[in-house]
């Protein structure tokens, strides 16, 4: 499956994004699919996953209460609605899917097989 993010731009500290990621080449069903960033000078980090059905979040401890996965497997779309958005959270993100892998192994740490390229979000103070 390819994979590729949109919806990266500049806003203001406070504001809000809607990332995308659009899958093809294929269905989406049994993947996990996760949110990544990496940070200039910093190695890439997990921001949130969700498992296949959807059923079930993860999210980093820095963005909870301010980030919201969500997918749409007829689609083949995932969101990410990101709120109250700090300078910190500048980065490339990036969208990344994995065939029977859990969510709780995406958030513990083992990466997705298919990744998408990156989107830039820059959030100014």
């Amino acid at each position: 499956v390819q994979l590729q993010a949109s919806g990266g731009g500049l806003v203001q500290a406070g504001g809000s994004l809607r990332l995308s990621c659009a899958a093809s080449g294929g269905t989406l069903t049994r993947y996990s699919m996760g949110w990544f960033r990496q940070a200039p000078g910093k190695e890439r980090e997990f921001v949130a996953g969700i498992s296949w059905s959807g059923g079930t979040t993860g999210y980093a401890d820095s963005v909870k209460g301010r980030f919201r996965i969500s997918r749409d497997n007829a689609k083949n779309t995932m969101l990410l609605q990101m709120n109250s958005l700090k300078p910190e959270d500048t980065a490339v993100y990036y969208c990344a899917a994995g065939r029977g892998l859990t969510l709780a192994s995406m958030v513990d740490g083992r990466l997705p097989k298919s990744w998408g390229q990156g989107t830039l979000v820059t959030v100014s103070s």
